[in-house]
């Protein structure tokens, strides 16, 4: 409609334009006998608007009759007016991925993988045998980026050495770097073909057919509904019993160092529909444990007209003291404890869990249904950034560091046994020693289980980069890093080591990397555990086998050992996640008489 709008303005802008031209030709040339022309120019004119609009239009330059319909028709899916859909097959082209950065990019690439394998394309997992080379990128730090332009350099050479008798050989950059550093990507390294931002995905096979011509091809337009919602994603990993599902896309917090939201957009959520709907399927092929991912998970709210279920339609609750937010509160929709509740009770033999929270998204109504369902894990991830408050109002952060101290005690309150993680930056602009020392101190008195730390990088585009100076140095920069990473080692390797002697339940999902004869899995808290693999033998549970571990196993195990980064047990007996829940709910005495015979 749009398009036909311009169409019908361009026209009478071209029309304009030429009888403005004749008529300064024959007008100019004679003034004295301006009223004489005036007839004849109407001519002229009435003349030309008559073949203007009986003219050839946009249907006249389509390939087939069958396409020349309105142009608001021709915009369905997979159908593209100037490609014969033949061509977009990829007809078994091999490609491969190479995936950078969060659990978002991994989930990225699966749908993406899901809208070529409809296109007829293959997945390798060998770089020298692909067709089509595509890195997944992130652009949140500075180091991610160069990581980036490290491996663009590396292909450049594998291209050179490509066989002749092999088609071209397609690199694509994907992703958050894609839109941020368009224009870089294209201009510095010649040997991208094609250059697609987050929210263009579904156009990748239209776009690696224009790139057969050796023209460069770029879509990084964000949008403000685009969630995919419809497409199933395809598993990289099919063996997996652990698996992502994306909830939301863009982020609205706007926080000063951060440039999520002008590489992802604005913040939009899934219909709760779709999201059950691929949880099912996942738990249909036997995954085990399903991350909920989103840049703020927990603002989650399907608005969607189509949701039926109005008895759960909440208006929004005012934050929590000490908290605020830069942007206006969704009014109505299923907020995301109502979603996480819905998923829980798919399957209890399946774990929940959920990342990126924010701080001030977190009503007591969440954390009570996390309370409530013993498959929703113990583990909450509550990204601080900062111990200083002064550092919090200059990054944005909608809290303070008492009001952050107070959701930690009301957390714990509710879940004595949660787990809690969390982010940390240091050296944002004009921080100072005093300001970071507040940081070490979060650090000290939270106890966090897990952390993420990293050095200050500041991004183009980003709220700081307009207003802030990036005045503190890379070396106090880096001995800050060191710092906090001694502080959050200590006290971590000391909560570690208070867990020997408990019985945890453990997911396993694999073998331990260090060595074959060891299997590795999680346990509720999200800490590594590495136990033997061991036969056991099926106590406790209605198994009528005696095999092997194996990945997709619940297994009581016994800690023994911890250090700052894993804990270390003994496999008791299989179980179910219920069966050792209720265990836990009455009390029962988990005896060390019920190792496995060949232990």
């Amino acid at each position: 409609m749009a398009l036909s709008i311009s169409r019908c303005n361009f026209k009478k802008k071209l029309t304009r334009s030429i009888y403005c031209s004749l008529f300064q030709k024959n007008v100019q040339s004679d003034t004295s006998t301006q009223n004489k022309q005036e007839p004849a120019v109407d001519s002229i004119k009435t003349t030309f608007r008559k073949k203007l609009m009986n003219g050839p239009n946009l249907r006249n330059f389509f390939k087939s009759e069958s396409l020349a319909v309105d142009w608001i028709d021709v915009r369905k899916e997979n159908e593209v007016p100037y490609i014969e859909p033949k061509s977009l097959l990829g007809n078994g082209r091999k490609v491969y991925f190479e995936v950078y950065g969060c659990q978002m990019n991994v989930n990225d690439t699966e749908v993406i993988w899901s809208i070529l394998e409809n296109y007829d394309y293959e997945q390798t997992k060998e770089i020298n045998d692909a067709d089509v080379i595509f890195l997944v990128t992130c652009a949140i730090r500075e180091s991610a980026e160069e990581k980036i332009w490290n491996k663009l350099k590396s292909l450049k050479g594998l291209r050179k050495k490509r066989s002749k008798d092999k088609p071209h050989l397609k690199i694509g950059v994907v992703g958050c770097m894609a839109e941020r550093l368009k224009e870089k990507v294209l201009e510095q390294d010649q040997s991208v073909d094609l250059v697609v931002g987050p929210d263009a995905y579904r156009d990748i096979p239209k776009l690696l057919v224009l790139s057969e011509t050796g023209q460069k091809c770029i879509n990084v337009m964000l949008s403000y509904d685009e969630t995919y919602a419809d497409i199933m994603p395809v598993r990289l990993n099919q063996d997996s019993v652990t698996a992502y599902i994306s909830i939301m896309r863009g982020c609205d917090n706007m926080c000063t160092y951060c440039i999520v939201p002008w590489t992802r957009g604005k913040e939009r959520s899934r219909p709760v529909s779709s999201i059950l709907k691929e949880v099912e399927n996942l738990v249909s092929k036997g995954v085990k444990e399903i991350t909920l991912l989103g840049q703020n998970v927990n603002s989650y709210r399907d608005l969607s007209e189509n949701n039926s279920d109005t008895s759960l339609v909440s208006q929004p609750t005012s934050l929590s003291k000490g908290f605020t937010t830069v942007y206006k509160p969704k009014l109505g929709g299923l907020r995301f404890y109502h979603l996480l509740e819905k998923v829980a009770n798919i399957d209890p033999e399946v774990r929940i869990r959920f990342t990126s929270p924010h701080p001030k998204d977190f009503p007591d109504e969440c954390l009570h249904v996390i309370q409530s369902y013993p498959n929703i894990c113990k583990s909450l991830h509550l990204p601080a950034q900062s111990g200083n408050s002064a550092v919090l109002e200059r990054m944005r952060r909608g809290y303070t560091r008492e009001a952050y101290l107070e959701l930690v005690e009301n957390v714990r309150k509710i879940l004595p046994s949660v787990a809690l993680t969390s982010d940390f930056i240091c050296g944002f602009c004009g921080e100072t020693e005093e300001e970071f020392k507040d940081t070490l101190s979060l650090i000290e008195e939270v106890k966090f289980s897990m952390a993420y730390l990293f050095m200050y990088s500041m991004r183009e585009k980003t709220t700081a980069h307009r207003r802030f100076k990036d005045d503190v140095s890379h070396h106090i920069k880096h001995k800050r890093l060191e710092q906090m990473i001694a502080m959050f080692r200590y006290h971590v390797e000391k909560r570690n080591r208070a867990q020997i002697g408990q019985i945890q339940l453990v997911l396993i999902e694999g073998f331990s990397k260090r060595s074959k004869s060891n299997l590795v899995g999680r346990n509720d808290q999200n800490l590594n555990v590495v136990i033997p693999g061991l036969d056991l033998v099926p106590t406790k549970c209605e198994y009528n086998d005696c095999r092997l571990l194996k990945p997709g196993d619940y297994v009581a195990v016994h800690i023994n050992d911890a250090n700052s980064q894993i804990l270390k047990g003994i496999p008791l007996y299989r179980t179910k996640l219920t069966d050792f829940s209720n265990s836990q709910v009455h009390g029962e005495v988990l005896r060390l008489r019920e190792l496995p015979l060949n232990s």
